[in-house]
């Protein structure tokens, strides 16, 4: 429980918090190492949920996890609402997804990530009426130039102009799902290429954003939570996001007008996240495009984080080699 007489709701995180939160997505990665390309996604999010939990109580601030495992994978820890850090320092909102690509991470394949995002106290957009969001994620060239109220293939060939590229020469990266059919053949037929993730989400709008990215664009049905995070990192990148809100039924389109959503209303960065300074940090905990996966080598064990913080604008790269006889 965090003790509210030493929390300072005046104080903003600071450069010193990435430091201390790369130590929890580092040690999350670690404990689904032995889990990777076994089969079972549960026993590998339990081990990076419990590591990942467990770090997070030494940090030096008063967070709540407002997007957290419970409401997705029925998880008893990192749930909504839980408390997190030593109550000391700054009060944040936090979103956790101690690993994004549970299923690739089962299976050996690439781009699983363990991520958590910060920002302040009350700054994130709750996505707890509609589970599900359509986003559009790009880089700085996209910004005034794409918009997800457009055609894919007018917002392709926008990105190409802009970028001074062919059409032909812009990768898009979707989710392989039933539902992006239609989708899918639109943008081959604006004559782009596709990047079809299995799982992966945040990787997949992370990469739209970054700078030398293999990706130039992001688009399609997935969670809102994932469009929230990957807003914290995009925020530091320069780029865009965009999103609006998808139910999957009748009955959830009536909760979210029922909470106030406007299901019409376009969310851009400043919805999802209502401040200037956030936080994006991420793991590798498969091989990935922009990140290594997590590698035990010899006697040690060899991890590769990035660190995004939107007030400075900046990423940072952090490899780190633990003793693997601490890990044991």
């Amino acid at each position: 429980m965090v003790n509210l007489d030493i929390v300072s709701p005046d104080l903003q995180p600071d450069r010193n918090l990435a430091m201390e939160l790369v130590r929890a997505t580092e040690a999350a990665a670690i404990r689904a190492m032995p889990f990777i390309g076994h089969g079972d996604k549960n026993a590998a999010d339990g081990a990076a949920v419990d590591a990942m939990r467990q770090f997070l109580s030494t940090v030096n601030f008063s967070g709540v996890v407002v997007i957290g495992e419970g409401e997705k994978d029925d998880a008893p820890w990192l749930y909504n609402g839980e408390e997190v850090g030593n109550g000391r320092g700054p009060a944040c909102d936090v979103a956790v997804d101690p690993i994004d690509g549970t299923s690739l991470t089962a299976a050996g394949r690439q781009n699983a990530l363990s991520v958590i995002a910060v920002a302040d106290r009350g700054s994130m957009y709750d996505p707890s009426a509609v589970f599900y969001m359509d986003k559009l994620v790009c880089g700085p060239d996209g910004v005034g130039v794409v918009d997800i109220r457009q055609p894919i293939g007018e917002n392709i060939r926008a990105l190409a102009k802009a970028k001074g590229v062919s059409t032909s020469d812009i990768r898009v990266a979707v989710l392989d799902r039933p539902r992006h059919a239609q989708l899918i053949e639109e943008i081959r037929e604006a004559g782009a290429g596709t990047r079809l993730m299995l799982d992966g989400d945040v990787a997949g709008g992370v990469n739209a954003a970054r700078y030398e990215s293999r990706i130039d664009l992001c688009v399609g049905i997935g969670g809102t939570p994932e469009g929230i995070i990957t807003a914290c990192a995009v925020k530091a990148l320069g780029g865009v996001i965009q999103g609006t809100l998808a139910p999957r039924d009748d009955d959830e389109r009536q909760k979210a007008i029922d909470a106030g959503h406007d299901l019409s209303a376009v969310l851009e960065a400043n919805d999802l996240v209502k401040c200037d300074n956030t936080y994006f940090v991420a793991t590798g905990v498969t091989q990935g495009e922009f990140v290594d996966g997590v590698q035990r080598r010899g006697p040690i064990i060899r991890t590769d984080s990035i660190v995004l913080r939107s007030k400075s604008g900046t990423l940072r790269r952090v490899r780190a080699d633990y003793q693997a006889s601490r890990w044991v």
